[in-house]
């Protein structure tokens, strides 16, 4: 199977069976996604306690490729530490959109690897917006969370 194969296949399997896909009760920290341009909207819910991700999970409708992230995201994220998170946010923003690269410590590699998947939508700079939705909303539940984030 080749390398393209794979990622297909990990993108449709998150997209068709997502995991953490449900509202979480009594998250800390939550935001809203919306993405016009193609329909797709995401909230995520976090639950952070001694500044770490105790729990994250989303609920939403959306293209494979924007469910596909979401599901990956939570995965990644969940018991990181913040400045993880953070580590983590930057890198897969940068993977996906070309930018400058992220300098990721050796403890994150294993996490980061398991994003690769959805670097390829950099290919198509449409699809970009669908994979960062879900992390453009994580980002904003971060910073207090409540508020809606928009692709465009």
């Amino acid at each position: 199977m080749e390398q393209a194969e794979l990622y297909q296949d990990i993108i449709l399997d998150h997209a068709r069976h997502p995991r953490n896909f449900h509202a979480m009760e009594a998250p800390s920290q939550f935001a809203h996604g919306d993405n016009p341009l193609c329909g797709d909207n995401v909230t995520v819910y976090l639950r952070l306690g001694g500044g770490r991700i105790e729990g994250i999970s989303f609920e939403g409708r959306g293209c494979a490729v924007s469910t596909a992230s979401a599901s990956l995201m939570t995965e990644v994220l969940q018991g990181k530490t913040v400045p993880e998170a953070e580590v983590l946010l930057g890198d897969f923003q940068a993977r996906v959109t070309g930018g400058a690269a992220v300098a990721v410590p050796p403890e994150l590699a294993e996490a980061a690897e398991k994003l690769e998947p959805l670097t390829g939508v950099r290919a198509f700079p449409s699809r970009v917006k669908c994979a960062t939705l879900a992390w453009h909303a994580f980002a904003a539940a971060l910073r207090g969370g409540g508020e809606t984030v928009k692709t465009e």
